[in-house]
């Protein structure tokens, strides 16, 4: 009996692996995280988010991705010591590493272009050195693909309804809710879900202010200061938003939109003529390390 048809390649054997890639130079590869977020919803909604995604773009761009690294960077989702609360969390340094040596192990087996893709948005915040060494140091195509959020609604803008004092979909509100639905409804219970906005930390006082789950504050109205918070220390619930406006059937829509549009990107990436020499494709740091 034939094994059944995938993208993933961890459920391909390595003879279908390697047809794949004699027509198809580019790969993706996921990047999730285990955060704590409002109760109503489980550790693994970034992960899950960025493979409902990713699991629906790779048959329509007809293009492999590799198994999804389940923990990102994630330090200011530990909340306080001792509360077991279950955030796991890579350093910076180790979470470069990983991303480095997944690239290069798909540049070793002969991909030219690599398309990282996450959901989590603080994975983003220590990859921009890595990703340029990448480049620097093979010549390959590599870029860090954010799925769609709050922040850019062009692709799922008419599925979302939250008004802007809701901070809609930010983190367990009514996007990610939404897509959990969707992915499966058996981890999800709305019985403990809460309504719940930002505020600065109370720490730096009343002449501060805060709308959603970016790493800023705001300060006489402008939203220009960058400041390291907890994330426990501006968010009481671990939910920004409201969750009360998701269903499954939004999720459905935002899992098959975004496919579309990185689909649609990776189809782009296709086309570049970027070959990687040979002579760059080797890892001889592959058992030591190199970070």
């Amino acid at each position: 009996m034939p094994r059944r048809k995938s993208w993933n390649i961890a459920e391909m054997g390595y003879e279908e692996v390697r047809e794949h890639f004699k027509t198809n130079d580019a790969v993706i590869i996921p990047m999730g995280s285990n955060e704590k977020h409002g109760a109503h919803i489980t550790h693994q909604t970034d992960t899950i988010t960025t493979m409902g995604i990713v699991g629906k773009a790779a048959p329509l761009c007809d293009t492999l991705h590799t198994p999804i690294i389940p923990v990102g960077y994630s330090p200011h989702h530990m909340g306080r010591m001792g509360e077991g609360t279950g955030t796991l969390t890579f350093s910076g340094p180790t979470f470069r590493a990983i991303v480095y040596e997944l690239a290069l192990s798909m540049v070793y087996h002969g991909w030219n272009k690599l398309v990282f893709v996450s959901h989590h948005g603080s994975n983003a915040k220590p990859i921009d050195e890595v990703v340029r060494r990448i480049r620097y140091e093979t010549g390959c195509f590599v870029c860090w693909y954010k799925t769609p959020t709050e922040r850019d609604y062009s692709i799922v803008g008419d599925i979302m309804e939250g008004p802007p004092e809701e901070t809609p979909g930010w983190h367990a509100g009514e996007m990610e809710t939404s897509t959990v639905w969707a992915w499966d409804e058996t981890l999800i219970d709305m019985d403990k879900a809460k309504q719940d906005r930002t505020h600065a930390p109370a720490w730096m006082g009343d002449k501060f202010r805060k709308k959603d789950g970016a790493a800023t504050v705001e300060f006489m109205g402008s939203e220009n200061i960058i400041v390291p918070m907890e994330h426990h220390e501006y968010s009481d619930l671990a939910t920004i938003g409201n969750p009360f406006r998701g269903s499954k059937e939004k999720g459905e829509r935002y899992f098959k939109q975004s496919a579309e549009a990185l689909a649609a990107f990776v189809e782009e990436v296709k086309k570049f003529d970027i070959k990687v020499d040979d002579s760059k494709r080797h890892f001889p740091n592959r058992a030591s390390g190199i970070f």
